[in-house]
């Protein structure tokens, strides 16, 4: 009875990384209606936003800055954990990790890939919503973009990671309600998290979406880079490293 080989891991290399991360960018180019949704949903929705608060602006000044970090870190979330599971799904990933190309290496160039998208995905939103749509930040907006951006890095670490566990691509988006929609309820947007139950707020604590909207909202309120936006930035790209660290340790290279 043979027993199967041992698993090779290759050492992290900045060409496959790379070569990966082409791949994966020349797929989105071919897919339009993928780069529909990651570029042009959030500026919509945010448009959308502005004109439901068209006759309270003070309303869109308090959450819009907090839903620029949201939307992008909820599109990219799904879009990434449907697009690793097809490339398992279909054996791309089977054949992928056959070669000389490690878990680390396919994490790091899924990541870039998706990093680059969420960089135009964040200046389009942010550029909207402060020059067009007249979103009032006390702040720099360019403090807006680098939050907006974690926070697609994020959403990007957290599909990576929750779509080792998807068998298909419905169950990959029915982890939304479980990863996400916690975050959405308790990062802050709708009660502040300290007039929240104690239990609640606790919860809010360990989440990283709050410390996005904090995020936000520390460019919105105050002039000058405070100590607790540094914490809050630290915090959500700790939490996109950690995350990305996982995803690679629990990537699978098929559905079973």
């Amino acid at each position: 009875m043979s027993t199967p080989a041992p698993t090779r891991t290759a050492p992290l290399s900045a060409t496959r990384t790379l070569a990966t991360t082409a791949r994966v960018l020349r797929q989105l180019t071919h897919d339009p209606r993928t780069v529909a949704l990651l570029l042009l949903i959030p500026v919509l929705m945010i448009t959308l936003l502005r004109y439901v608060f068209d006759g309270s602006p003070q309303t869109f000044d308090s959450i819009g800055a907090s839903l620029l970090g949201i939307f992008p870190l909820i599109t990219m979330f799904l879009v990434t954990s449907i697009a690793t599971l097809r490339e398992r799904t279909s054996g791309t990933l089977e054949r992928l990790l056959a070669m000389p190309l490690g878990k680390g290496d396919l994490i790091a160039g899924y990541a870039l890939a998706f990093g680059a998208v969420a960089v135009l995905q964040s200046l389009l939103a942010t550029a909207l919503s402060v020059w067009a749509l007249g979103l009032d930040v006390t702040g720099s907006p360019w403090l807006l973009l680098l939050v907006a951006l974690l926070d697609a890095l994020l959403g990007t670490a957290l599909g990576l990671f929750v779509s080792a566990f998807a068998a298909s691509e419905f169950q990959a988006v029915q982890f939304m309600p479980a990863v996400i929609f916690p975050q959405l309820l308790l990062c802050g947007l709708f009660v502040p998290r300290d007039r929240m139950a104690p239990f609640l707020e606790a919860v809010s604590d360990v989440l990283p979406m709050s410390y996005a909207v904090d995020g936000m909202n520390q460019v919105l309120h105050h002039a000058d880079v405070t100590g607790d936006f540094v914490r809050d930035v630290l915090i959500v790209a700790g939490c996109a490293l950690l995350v990305l660290a996982l995803g690679a340790a629990t990537l699978r290279r098929r559905t079973t």
